[in-house]
């Protein structure tokens, strides 16, 4: 199975957002990719819309998981403006993007936050959408050896308490996030199977996924012959059009 996900960060409004909703669930209520389990697809909108888009996807009856783009290391209290796991799961929400490079460099997220998220996504029954991505391009060793290591440090603390499970691993280079093309398509081969081949030596991870995000686009999945096991898309996929060239993709290369 080949995983789509698709951040909308915030660059549309409340009644785009829901206009957008309804036509991916159409698509994926229709696309084969989706509907013969070939492609598994998600959504990340922003907070205000995660209620009305799971009413749009339940009521189409679209097989989309739902994404929140943050939330709280803390699931209740005095924490004025953050959003908790216990209300993201009560609400419907699937997984929870963590960790991204832009939570990093614009609101000064630490690995120790970010371990901290990872754990009450776990432990509110959340799957992590877990971001790694090293800032300067650098060798396949050593970039495998920077991005699995923030992976260790990211589940860490939910490893030590028992909470670990199955997680999204996204692998967005720095460098490539907003670029005009992703990274050379060997370096994303390279480097995902340098995650999956770590994974492989966690078993409290069994049933994770590794994708590729940082300006991901379409023919990625047909250059990397099967070797991409997803992509998280951005602007590209604002077009839902755009989507179902992917999903073609996926379903050219599942039945090939």
């Amino acid at each position: 199975m080949t995983t789509i996900g698709v951040s909308l960060k915030t660059y549309f409004s409340h009644a785009r957002t829901l206009e957008w909703a309804a036509e991916v669930a159409e698509i994926a209520r229709r696309h084969p990719a989706v509907t013969s389990g070939a492609a598994s697809l998600f959504v990340v909108p922003t907070f205000p819309a995660l209620v009305p888009v799971r009413r749009i996807l339940t009521d189409a009856d679209a097989a989309v998981l739902l994404g929140a783009q943050d939330l709280s290391w803390a699931d209740a209290g005095p924490y004025t403006g953050e959003v908790t796991g216990a209300e993201l799961r009560e609400i419907g929400v699937d997984l929870v993007e963590i960790g991204h490079a832009e939570r990093r460099s614009l609101f000064h997220e630490t690995d120790d936050e970010v371990a901290g998220k990872v754990h009450a996504a776990y432990r509110n029954h959340l799957r992590p959408l877990l971001c790694v991505g090293e800032v300067h391009r650098a060798s396949r060793a050593e970039t495998v050896a920077e991005v699995t290591a923030q992976l260790d440090r990211a589940v860490a603390t939910a490893v030590a308490d028992g909470l670990a499970g199955p997680l999204v691993v996204a692998y967005e280079p720095v460098w490539a996030i907003g670029a005009p093309a992703p990274a050379p398509d060997e370096h994303v081969v390279d480097v995902l199977a340098g995650i999956e081949e770590h994974l492989a030596t966690r078993p409290e991870l069994a049933g994770s996924v590794v994708i590729y995000g940082g300006s991901a686009g379409p023919g990625l999945l047909t250059r990397g012959e099967g070797r991409i096991g997803g992509l998280f898309l951005g602007r590209f996929a604002h077009d839902p059009a755009a989507i179902v060239t992917i999903l073609d993709e996926v379903l050219a290369l599942d039945v090939s």
